[in-house]
């Protein structure tokens, strides 16, 4: 167990997920998981991934839920992949007419992705499940750090209307996730597999709760 970058708020380790087991200590699951859609990019991404590891099949997002239980969670995900059985909603992150290109040959193209409620506890205002959030900006000399990365703003959504307790994201990426707990004053445990995206986390939540690389 490789402890990464430690501060008063968040704790990231370093290394698999499937291996390194203090995220269960936490109290609700927060994570854009690796879902099974074998992504990869035909853009010019200057030093932005094409892909993610352990996005061949579903087997990570499972494994994370079958060790994770029936305890409130927040799993992103899409419509191409049966979404995971203990589903109890679906949210609806709104891109706002960004978000790749889809099928060609069809007059729309996708501005969405999915977010799956299981457990429960969850509180808060009863908003709409649509959350229209911008983006981070696609390419890497923009400020995007990681292929899926997620908008620390659409995380902080996310957040504030989970249960009470330390918030885990077993497969952090460039960290948004943990970004957005210690802005809210929330604990975190996260674990990325590759150091380089270690690094990025450890830059962001050094800057404290101010995260200056959140696109406007």
């Amino acid at each position: 167990m490789s402890i990464y970058y430690q501060d008063e708020s968040v704790t990231l380790y370093h290394g698999d997920c499937r291996e390194i087991t203090a995220w269960l200590d936490a109290d609700v699951l927060v994570c854009d998981v690796p879902y099974g859609v074998d992504y990869h990019s035909n853009q010019r991404r200057q030093t932005l991934a094409r892909s993610i590891a352990g996005d061949k099949d579903t087997s990570v997002r499972d494994g994370i839920l079958e060790a994770w239980g029936d305890r409130p969670a927040l799993i992103f995900g899409t419509w191409r992949i049966p979404r995971p059985a203990a589903t109890r909603a679906l949210l609806v992150w709104d891109t706002k007419g960004a978000l790749g290109m889809g099928a060609m040959d069809l007059p729309w193209k996708p501005a969405h992705q999915e977010i799956y409620v299981l457990g429960k506890g969850f509180r808060g205002r009863r908003d709409t499940d649509v959350l229209a959030v911008a983006p981070v900006q696609s390419l890497g000399y923009n400020g995007r750090e990681h292929p899926h990365e997620k908008p620390v703003t659409l995380m902080k959504q996310l957040i504030d209307k989970c249960p009470d307790g330390v918030v885990a994201d077993p497969t952090a990426g460039s960290g948004p996730t943990l970004v957005a707990a210690k802005q809210l004053g929330r604990k975190a445990i996260g674990v990325e597999l590759e150091e380089r995206y270690c690094e990025v986390i450890a830059k962001r939540l050094a800057q404290g709760v101010l995260d200056f690389g959140e696109p406007a």
